[in-house]
């Protein structure tokens, strides 16, 4: 009688992987204008995916008014102009970011850590995450 050993092929699992922090960039600190912001921006989603990160959380604010805030406005438009380039994988609005979201769960599947970021699930308007 011959036994045939089955290979062992390990499997990968979300946790078989290093963790993949999201780095968190504060653009509202210090009260910048839009274009100091933008600037900013490009510089730090550099930075980021230099440094090996699959994610940022931009910390824009959402306008001391209550009502949208130039920051987020317009920083918002450059991400779409930079996902439309390739520059960027994506990016999920603050409001979007939630289990529940189409976008999202796909990624916190991927990143059952993500699963833990405090504005998850909270509609904060004042954040956006990005994917790198």
């Amino acid at each position: 009688m011959i036994f045939l050993q089955r290979s062992f092929a390990p499997t990968l699992n979300g946790m078989s992987r290093k963790p993949a922090p999201i780095k968190i960039i504060n653009l509202e600190d210090g009260m910048p204008k839009v274009e100091a912001a933008r600037l900013r921006m490009h510089h730090e989603l550099h930075l980021a995916r230099r440094e090996g990160y699959a994610a940022v959380k931009l910390i824009h604010g959402y306008g001391s008014s209550g009502t949208g805030g130039a920051l987020r406005v317009e920083l918002q438009k450059e991400l779409r102009c930079l996902a439309d380039a390739g520059s960027i994988r994506a990016f999920i609005v603050g409001e979007n970011w939630r289990i529940s979201d189409e976008a999202a769960w796909p990624l916190l599947q991927r990143y059952p850590e993500w699963k833990q970021d405090v504005d998850l699930g909270k509609s904060n308007k004042g954040i956006t995450i990005v994917l790198l």
